[in-house]
């Protein structure tokens, strides 16, 4: 399963072309990722038919959400529904780092049984272990999204593979992000077992006006990748 950060109609429009099985759509790239306006996310949702799953994050000081952080989130979560959002993309963190039950519960509240993704805000947990067995005792919470805590999940083998049979002992899908390119997904899936993965710079490119996009032909190479793996694991 290769999953594809988008920003824009055009970006998501490359990841289906190049044959990603997901969408991420997000604001701001540059700042981790942040909740993109409403109007895009319907555009994207209409123009693609791969799921897209929106990210809910309404700024990047940090994971701890006040109040009023958590009004805005709900309503944004209430609009992506209405607007046919297929899966949610958001996690919260206490003054500790540990996992925020009661801002994750509230957010779910209004979710519609939306699956989530708990995005790499579970990195900064002090115990990435217990925060998964947390989080797997969320039902709409069905995937996680981590590098085990490194800034380049290819740095973390060993803990990966790790986090990747305790998350299947729980019933939960640990997706894996951070640092990949087209030439080490074989080596890494090879490694680690995981089924899905996420790409982000690692299939981006400039289009014709020297910006960064989605390149269609590196989101296809990826997915040759994991259909090699596939194949050589058959």
């Amino acid at each position: 399963m290769l999953e594809v950060i988008a920003e824009t109609v055009g970006d998501a429009i490359a990841a289906e072309a190049g044959g990603a099985d997901r969408i991420e759509l997000v604001a701001a790239l540059s700042e981790g990722g942040l909740t993109p306006s409403i109007g895009m996310a319907a555009s994207v949702i209409e123009a693609v038919g791969i799921p897209v799953h929106v990210m809910i994050r309404p700024h990047s000081r940090s994971f701890h959400y006040g109040r009023e952080d958590l009004a805005a989130m709900r309503g944004d979560i209430e609009a992506l529904r209405r607007v046919g959002a297929h899966g949610l993309v958001l996690g919260a963190l206490d003054g500790s780092k540990a996992i925020d039950k009661d801002a994750v519960q509230r957010l779910l509240e209004v979710s519609g049984g939306l699956p989530v993704t708990f995005h790499r805000a579970i990195d900064e947990s002090p115990d990435l272990g217990a925060s998964l067995a947390e989080l797997a005792a969320f039902p709409s919470i069905n995937r996680v999204l981590s590098s085990a805590g490194k800034a380049d999940v290819r740095t973390a083998l060993k803990e990966v593979k790790q986090l990747q049979a305790e998350a299947k002992r729980l019933g939960i899908v640990f997706m894996a992000g951070s640092g990949l390119t087209v030439e080490s997904i074989i080596p890494f899936v090879q490694a680690t077992g995981v089924a899905e993965i996420h790409m982000g710079t690692g299939v981006r490119g400039e289009d014709g006006q020297g910006r960064s996009a989605v390149s269609a032909d590196k989101v296809a190479a990826a997915k040759a990748s994991l259909n090699a793996v596939k194949s050589i694991g058959n």
